[in-house]
């Protein structure tokens, strides 16, 4: 018996017992939602790379595979995946980085994890095995049922083999670093992403805006004439601190404010809550490290139409409700989505809601 034979006979005898599953890889993304309390699936065995092919940008692996064996295997041919995954931990999985729907800071400009899954092989809460979508970008007729497992944390099906499209490595990338305020660095980003400049990373913290270029080499050496300030060194070491949270404004010790991700418009202005505020993508997203109540941040992103959830709690926080309160109408597509895919609902129970 193969792995996936053995997850999916896992999964039948659980829905015989009426016994709630957590799916769990190398445990990278546990801080991410709730604690569930139910029997463990591991699929961290369930690892390798099923096929790769550089001049068709496309790669294919088991859901167990670690991402850090992809981005070797595709540095190799100068190739990359292009939403940045953060990993969170050496042993994070392609299959909890599409759970999660985790991406990193190119995302405003080169897209989300789900805008490269082609297809994927999922185990539904009926002990099921399915195939959707493929390994080319047209090949999805109806509802494109692959992008749907990023982002649904494990709650419609367990993911057991993905297919991304990959990108070559840019010729070049250099990383500008200005000084202005908030409200001055906002405005410029916005005036930048108006004009055909290469932006493919952006940060404001503490009165500093940081710009990454990544293009041809005289694409960015134009660019740089545009936007001045100082080249940035080891902007490398830079990226991948911000990437993976391990800047000075996500890991200070003993801190007892939780950390807030803050969707919102990139225009939307600076809003008046407690605490310290780190902006990427463009100004979209929002890391806010605060005490203030979960009620009081949402009423001030809803204001502009925006999201919040909790992504780390502080060491004083009580646990209050992480994701973003659903609509009744949105609430119920939910409900309907999980039932139509998890019927026993034995899949990460109460991972994302309580509700389900």
């Amino acid at each position: 018996m193969n792995i996936s034979s053995e997850i999916q006979a896992s999964v039948i005898n659980a829905v015989e017992n009426k016994t709630p599953l957590r799916i769990q890889g190398s445990n990278s993304k546990s801080f991410y939602g709730y604690n569930i309390d139910a029997e463990e699936l591991n699929i961290s065995a369930h690892t390798g790379v099923t096929s790769y092919e550089p001049t068709e940008l496309v790669i294919s692996a088991h859901a167990g595979t670690s991402l850090k064996e992809i981005e070797t295997t595709l540095a190799e041919q100068n190739q990359m995946l292009a939403f940045e995954p953060p990993a969170f931990g050496d042993g994070a999985t392609l299959g909890g980085t599409i759970a999660c729907n985790f991406a990193g800071p190119r995302r405003a400009y080169r897209g989300a994890a789900r805008d490269y899954v082609l297809g994927a092989k999922v185990l539904n809460g009926k002990g099921e095995i399915l195939s959707f979508g493929g390994e080319v970008m047209k090949n999805v007729a109806g509802y494109d049922v692959s992008r749907l497992m990023a982002g649904a944390m494990g709650t419609l099906g367990i993911i057991l083999d993905v297919s991304l499209k990959i990108m070559p490595k840019p010729e070049a990338e250099l990383t500008l670093a200005l000084s202005f305020d908030t409200q001055e660095a906002l405005q410029k980003i916005h005036q930048w992403s108006r004009l055909p400049l290469p932006i493919s990373a952006s940060c404001i913290h503490n009165q500093q805006l940081f710009i990454r270029l990544s293009g041809t080499e005289s694409g960015i050496q134009a660019a740089k004439k545009q936007i001045g300030g100082d080249e940035l060194q080891d902007a490398d070491r830079f990226w991948y601190a911000m990437k993976e949270q391990q800047q000075d404004f996500f890991r200070e010790e003993n801190d007892t404010k939780s950390l807030w991700r803050l969707s919102l418009a990139s225009n939307a202005p600076i809003l008046p809550l407690e605490g310290d505020t780190l902006y990427e993508w463009g100004g979209a997203l929002r890391w806010l490290k605060s005490n203030e109540t979960a009620e009081t941040i949402r009423d001030a992103v809803t204001a502009f139409q925006g999201h919040a959830i909790k992504f780390r709690n502080g060491s004083d926080s009580q646990v209050e409700e992480i994701f973003q309160p659903l609509s009744p109408g949105v609430l119920k597509l939910h409900q309907n989505l999980k039932f139509a895919f998890d019927p026993n609902g034995i899949l990460n129970p109460g991972r994302m809601y309580k509700a389900f």
